[in-house]
């Protein structure tokens, strides 16, 4: 072998087995980094770093509901003019939060890495801590003002004000109840008949309230200020039970009317769904006449109670007919499509109104930040559903927004049997 040559050689082959180790000993530490980072305990940590992140969610979440309280509050006794840093703060905390849900949601796909959970988790953190921090800012400033400006005495009638406005607009909510039970099962009502009690309760604990908070506001040695914030708790439950009642006996009195056109309707996607079959092949055709069969058994037994449980039937039915669209599938033409989501949107917005709802009383009582995200989630879904142009889409999304409502009722329910 020429010299130069061995030469060379004698200083290149020892260099590339350097190098060659060098990239070697490189690839296994990537290797096993990557493996330490993706192995169940760096999930588990990472996974215990999100429960801290919605542990802090759910706490702004309950922060921003009562800035929002806080809020109409300042508008309706004192003409607004006070609570113009509570309105910024509310819009502010809103905007964080809602980012910090789609954040939180983003973290939950199994096939995000536990390095991009934590990062995203303690993000969460530390914006939820800033809007918290921006919401105490606000509600202390607001508090200086009302003592500057507001006196206990002026307080006292402010709320007795609000005390007389609220029992005036619910009236006698037993007589409510009265209308409801005289015409349907107990079911329909027994959510209503428990915000009716619970909100003449809470106004007659206000008023007592009231009544020494007024005492002590006349007495200089003495302060009003801790029977005035239970008062303001008081009303404001009671507000909420009213709420409750006017919107359940709403949607049961709505359902009751609406009843014959959801049978109308579902019967008459049940003939379309038959005149589709005589244009399928004979294995689809059997398949399709057998689902339209079953549906129109379980569509018939629900006739026999339906007016004494409206709010159930139209449910049922919305939930029969999301059936038959899947056993359909690209059966029909597009105008057969949008024909039955035109029919079948009334009654599936009003489940999704009614499933909604049952949602709401069960996650208001939670700490589960999936229960939140879930019921947000369902209520955008609702509201994209209205606003949707086209009927199909708006269809879909009163559909996700039922799913999404009953996970979250589950995952609210769940936590509840879970607390000795």
């Amino acid at each position: 072998m020429p010299e130069p040559i061995a030469s060379a050689l004698g200083w290149i082959i020892p260099a590339l087995v350097v190098f060659g180790a060098a990239a070697l000993i490189i690839a296994i530490t990537v290797w096993i980094v990557r493996r330490v980072r993706r192995s169940p305990r760096a999930r588990t940590a990472a996974l215990a770093e999100r429960e801290r992140a919605g542990a802090a969610l759910v706490r702004l979440d309950d922060a921003v509901t009562e800035l929002d309280l806080e809020v109409g509050l300042s508008g309706a006794l004192y003409g607004g003019g006070a609570s113009t840093t509570l309105r910024r703060a509310r819009l502010t905390a809103q905007h964080a939060r809602d980012a910090a849900f789609d954040d939180y949601r983003a973290t939950g796909h199994p096939a995000v890495l536990p390095a991009a959970i934590r990062k995203t988790s303690a993000r969460i953190q530390r914006k939820t801590a800033e809007a918290t921090a921006t919401i105490q800012r606000a509600q202390a400033e607001h508090a200086a003002w009302m003592q500057q400006n507001v006196s206990a005495a002026q307080q006292v009638d402010a709320e007795r004000q609000r005390l007389a406005s609220l029992r005036a607009s619910m009236g006698d909510p037993r007589r409510l109840v009265a209308d409801l039970e005289s015409r349907y099962d107990e079911e329909e009502w027994r959510d209503a008949a428990r915000a009716a009690e619970s909100a003449l309760s809470e106004a007659d604990e206000a008023e007592r309230l009231l009544a020494r908070a007024a005492g002590e506001a006349a007495d200089p040695s003495r302060t009003a200020l801790a029977d005035l914030a239970m008062a303001e708790r008081r009303l404001r439950l009671a507000e909420a039970d009213a709420r409750t009642l006017e919107e359940t006996h709403r949607l049961v009195t709505q359902a009751g009317h609406a009843l014959k056109g959801e049978f109308e309707a579902a019967r008459a996607a049940l003939r379309q769904a038959i005149t589709t079959c005589e244009h399928l092949p004979p294995a689809e055709a059997a398949r399709l006449a057998g689902e339209v069969r079953e549906i129109s058994t379980q569509l018939d037994a629900l006739e026999g109670d339906a007016g004494r449980r409206p709010t159930r039937a139209v449910d049922r039915i919305a939930r029969l007919r999301d059936r038959l669209d899947l056993a359909l599938g690209d059966a029909r033409t597009a105008q057969q499509r949008l024909r039955g989501a035109r029919t079948a949107l009334p009654g599936t917005l009003a489940a999704a109104r009614g499933v909604i709802a049952q949602a709401e009383a069960s996650v208001a009582h939670s700490r589960s930040a999936p229960a939140r995200l879930r019921l947000l989630t369902a209520q955008r879904e609702l509201a994209d559903a209205r606003q949707a142009p086209d009927p199909v889409a708006a269809l879909d999304a009163a559909r996700r927004a039922m799913r999404e409502a009953e996970d979250a009722k589950a995952l609210a329910d769940f936590e509840r049997m879970q607390v000795p």
